[in-house]
Parts: C-alpha cells; sequence; structure tokens
C-alpha cells in the first residue's frame, strides 16, 4: 500500500477543523485505503484508538440496517467522553437518512468527521441541502502512472517504465491490479466485475433505471468514442441502426448517472477568445480507461484516444478544472485551470508529419495570452517551438519532465 501523498497534502489542512471531509471516487479507486491513512496520520499525531469510530457501511453487520437511527445509536455509544472524537464513515449513501445522522453528529458531539461515497452528485447535493457549507469535497480516482510505477518501485521490482506504460495504457489504474500480482486474464476479470458493480449498482440501482440493455448500448457507444466531440443526434443514429430508439432526454440523464457514479465525465467546451462556455460539442472521458479494454478493447489500437483520456485525468489528479477548449474553427484539446492561473495542452500520439506537427501546435500559436503551452506525444525528439514546450507523456506522466 503507498502513501497517496497528492490527496493527504490536500486533506491534511483540514484536520480537526469543523467541516465534514468528503471523499468521493469509483468503486475501488481506493477511497477507503485514504481513510486507512488519514487514521494513521492522526494516530502519529498523539490522537489514541478510543478516540477512533470507523464504520464501513459495506459490511454485512449493516445489510438490514438502513435506518438512520441505527446509524447515530451505533456511534453514540462510542463517543469518547472526554476527549475529542474522530469519526470515518465508509460508504455512506449505503444509509438512508445518512445526513441527518451526520448533522446531528456535528451538533451533539465534539467531532471531527470523513466520509466517503461512490456517487458524488447524491453526496454534494445532500450535503449542500443538509449542512450548509460545512463540508470540503476531495475527489479520490485510481492510481496515476506515476503511483503506479511507486508501488512497483516498493516491491522491489525493476521498473522498464515503457513496458509499464503499455500495461497501463490497456489495464487503467485501478489500485488491486498493482498491488496483487494476478495475471492479465485475472485483471480483465477483476475489471469487468468493478465494472458490473458500478453499472448494476451505481447506475441501475441507484436511478431505477428499467431499459438495462438500453443503458448498456450507451455505454458501449460512449466508451468507444470517449476523447471525440458527443452528440445526443449520434448516439440515436448509432442506436437507430441498431433497431433501438431513444430520446435526447433519456440520453442526457443516462450521462448525468454515470458522472454522479464517477464513471464518466462529460467536458465542456471553452471558446478561448470570447472565454464563453459552449453548450455543444461536449466530450466524454473515462474515469478509469481499463474499463474500455474489458468491454470494448482496442485500448492500444485507439491509442489516440486513450492518450487522451488519460492526460485528462492526469490534470483532474493535480487539482485543475479541465476544459476543451476553441480556437476559431481549430481545437485546444484541454484548458487546465487552477485559480486565475491557465494552461494549454494538446495530446497526440506521435508527430509523424508536418500536417500533424502544423495541427498540433497552430492553435497553441494563436492564443495570444503568455500562459504556459504544451504539446503532450510520445515522441522522444523535442520539438518545441514559439514558447510551447513539447514533452514526452511517459515523462509528463511520470515527474520526469520539469519546466
Amino acid at each position: 500500500m503507498i502513501k497517496r501523498e497528492t490527496y493527504l497534502q490536500k486533506i491534511r489542512p483540514f484536520f480537526n477543523q469543523n467541516l465534514i471531509k468528503v471523499l468521493t471516487g469509483i468503486r475501488r479507486c481506493g477511497k477507503s485505503v485514504m481513510l486507512d491513512q488519514i487514521k494513521t496520520e492522526l494516530m502519529d499525531l498523539g490522537i489514541e484508538s478510543n478516540q477512533i469510530i470507523a464504520i464501513n457501511l459495506e459490511s454485512g453487520e449493516w445489510l438490514l440496517k438502513n435506518q438512520v437511527e441505527l446509524l447515530y445509536d451505533y456511534v453514540k455509544v462510542r463517543i469518547n467522553q472526554t476527549k475529542k472524537n474522530y469519526l470515518f464513515l465508509d460508504e455512506i449513501q449505503e444509509i438512508n437518512g445518512w445526513e441527518r445522522a451526520v448533522n446531528a453528529f456535528l451538533v451533539d458531539f465534539d467531532i471531527d468527521i470523513y466520509i466517503t461515497g461512490s456517487n458524488a452528485k447524491l453526496l454534494s447535493g445532500e450535503l449542500a441541502t443538509h449542512l450548509g457549507g460545512r463540508y470540503v469535497e476531495f475527489s479520490i480516482y485510481p492510481f496515476s502512472f506515476a503511483e503506479v510505477c511507486e508501488i512497483k518501485r516498493d516491491k522491489g521490482l525493476d521498473v522498464d517504465i515503457q513496458k509499464v506504460f503499455q500495461t497501463y495504457l490497456r489495464m487503467g489504474g485501478m489500485p488491486f491490479i498493482y498491488e496483487s500480482d494476478i495475471d492479465e486474464s485475472s485483471q480483465k476479470k477483476y475489471l469487468s466485475d468493478i465494472y458490473d458493480s458500478v453499472v448494476l449498482k451505481d447506475i441501475v440501482g441507484r436511478n431505477n433505471v428499467r431499459n438495462i440493455d438500453l443503458l448498456q448500448w450507451i455505454l458501449l457507444f460512449l466508451m468507444a468514442n470517449i476523447g471525440n466531440p458527443f452528440s445526443s443526434s449520434a448516439v440515436i443514429k448509432f442506436l437507430k441502426n441498431e433497431k433501438r430508439s431513444i430520446s435526447q432526454e433519456t440520453i442526457y440523464n443516462y450521462i448525468n448517472y454515470c458522472e454522479a457514479a464517477c464513471f464518466a465525465h462529460l467536458v465542456v467546451r471553452e471558446d478561448i477568445v470570447g472565454k464563453q462556455i459552449l453548450k455543444f460539442q461536449e466530450k466524454i472521458y473515462l474515469t478509469d480507461h481499463g474499463f474500455r479494454e474489458v468491454v470494448y478493447g482496442n485500448n492500444e489500437r485507439d491509442i489516440q484516444q486513450i492518450l487522451e483520456n488519460i492526460v485528462y485525468l492526469e490534470l483532474l489528479r493535480r487539482g485543475y478544472e479541465v476544459r476543451i477548449g476553441k480556437v476559431s474553427t481549430r481545437e485546444v484539446d484541454f484548458i487546465a485551470i487552477k485559480g486565475n492561473q491557465r494552461e494549454y495542452y494538446q495530446v497526440s500520439y506521435i508527430l509523424a508529419e508536418e500536417t500533424t506537427i502544423e495541427r498540433e501546435f497552430s492553435p497553441l500559436e494563436s492564443i495570444t495570452d503568455n500562459f504556459p503551452k504544451y504539446v503532450l506525444t510520445m515522441d522522444a525528439f523535442d520539438r518545441s517551438r514559439n514558447g510551447i514546450k513539447h514533452v514526452n507523456i511517459v515523462d509528463f506522466l511520470s515527474g520526469e519532465y520539469e519546466d
């Protein structure tokens, strides 16, 4: 188990603050491990075990305990009356009415609360309604490529970075794949089982989706087209060819369900010159591209799409808000925004031809501000020009590249 320092750095300033710490992310991405690492840090600071109350709400102990009163009573009898308490609630959405219990804990006890959940919109919506600003949210993602390399080094393995990246390209970053020693067929079985769990429990079950077969077709379409401009009319045409029909409203409902389950991201487009958000031609990316390999396949063949997906998630991990860019009729793959700062990114497989070089560099050259601009590719040779930095993607992801 590696220490996920990137997340801990964000969470530490909120230790002992009167705010609920909310960790959201897709199932099995490492949220429970993050809770364990937070508990370890608190104990290193002198917190005693009798001050900590930890509950995994997916445990069989809670299968029938879906009443909020039972959760409240369970915590109440374990409260340390003489010292500050630390409450950890894992997969909180499994308890109906959980937000009322969390609010009561804050009112009734001297307590520092950390919760996780696999439905980001459910948590943020209910927290905003019932707790009015008394929470801070942290998005947890599957392993980055740098974390995959770190865990292999921690195991004492020689890291051939190109071979590791080839595996990462196919299988994604779900932690268990790299923490265990299972072979590739077992890895795919594991990913397939997580996919089924997310679809059936977090999308179908949470939203009472009746036509599961239709949902699966839409998911297949989305996975086949990650990184491509999205339009509901293309989905409708695709399903029509399969002799199925669907409304535009249902399509966007299903996409919203996928976003809420932390499975997919619908990324908006921005006119860079006018600084306006454009409500069309968004793009879809997956929280973990390994799901695409086991459901649709061809990650290595469709490497351009997968590289874009990997870079998009990496920018999110680094704390950026990410948008798609438009400059006149040309596209910038990503605008990464943090506060008042911006960075611009183009992602391509290789710059094999002059037309490809112009396609990737010229949109960035037409942006007149002085924020950093990057072209990320798999090339070994540096083609930086006109202040635009050309960086190898593996170096960018592994932290080997520095400005």
